[in-house]
């Protein structure tokens, strides 16, 4: 059986994947809009850009960085990093939770049913877009109940986020 620590590592890969998607998604949506080819009928023929898709893409970059730098402190058990705490990593997780959640729903709202002009390329791309803004929301959403549940089971809010800790050689160990 794999260790909490695999699963979590596992867990934040799959994150870093869904980011890497909605990046790309979002980068060819941004250049399409402020480099809208001649004769498009999209907005006139006059580029634009969606801020939803900014927001997006942002955040996707937050993530990779987040996913990146978690995976990085579980897989070296390092302890004396500036996010290295159980509690500093719920935050972080519920601060991205709130950024895809918005991002998410808004695009949700713009494109929500696009299937009447899925024959077109922009349209296609959208729709993908949508689908990986939830579901790097889900993943989010998953990895946060699975660490707080372990955190609350175990008592570690303070402890090491490596989850492999030795009381004697931790200096998260000491306690008075």
């Amino acid at each position: 059986m794999p260790a909490v620590w695999h699963l979590r590592v596992l867990l934040y890969s799959w994150l870093w994947l869904v980011s890497a998607v909605l990046l790309g998604l979002t980068a060819w949506r941004l250049y399409y809009t402020t480099h809208i080819p001649l004769g498009d009928p999209l907005h006139d023929g006059v580029d634009f850009y969606d801020p939803i898709v900014a927001e997006l893409l942002a955040t996707s970059i937050l993530t990779l960085l987040w996913s990146a730098y978690i995976i990085h402190v579980i897989s070296g058990v390092y302890e004396r990093r500036l996010i290295s705490r159980f509690r500093g990593e719920l935050i972080g997780l519920l601060i991205l939770f709130v950024l895809w959640l918005v991002g998410a729903a808004i695009a949700t709202t713009y494109w929500g049913n696009l299937s009447w002009c899925w024959v077109y390329r922009p349209c296609r791309v959208l729709t993908a877009l949508v689908a990986f803004a939830w579901i790097g929301w889900a993943s989010i959403f998953i990895i946060f109940v699975y660490t707080l549940l372990f955190v609350l089971s175990n008592r570690v809010v303070m402890e090491p986020l490596h989850a492999r800790w030795n009381p004697r050689v931790s200096v998260f160990g000491r306690r008075a």
